[in-house]
């Protein structure tokens, strides 16, 4: 079982700062491409930003120059700091780890359950 447990969401105002983490646990023998997801009411599901094992990254342009995503690969934790935040940016925030299962080496896709960004004065 491999598990995400996401943390740091909340409420801040425009122009404010939030930083998230997500942990993932389990039986991890190699951690591949993780990253943040976000979905806003009514909207689909959009990739925000994600990193491989090597630190290569990449972002939706929406987000580019105001987050920053980071990950500690000894603790199979990603990061997400967001800064100059707009009330657009409000949306429930997904974790999401490709990951190799350590006890069938088989490549898992998992997800956390989310936390909740809200921007708003």
């Amino acid at each position: 079982q491999v598990r995400l447990v996401e943390s740091g969401g909340g409420l801040v105002q425009p122009g404010g700062s939030l930083r998230l983490s997500c942990a993932a646990s389990g039986s991890i023998f190699s951690s591949n491409i993780m990253g943040w997801y976000r979905q806003a009411p009514g909207k689909e599901r959009e990739l925000v930003a994600r990193i491989t094992s090597g630190g290569s990254t990449n972002y939706a342009d929406s987000v580019k120059g105001r987050f920053t995503i980071s990950r500690d690969n000894a603790k199979n934790t990603v990061y997400l700091q967001m800064n100059s935040l707009k009330p657009d940016d409000t949306a429930v925030y997904h974790c999401n780890a490709v990951v190799v299962v350590g006890t069938t080496f088989k490549t898992l896709d998992a997800w956390g359950q989310g936390t909740l960004v809200t921007v708003s004065s």
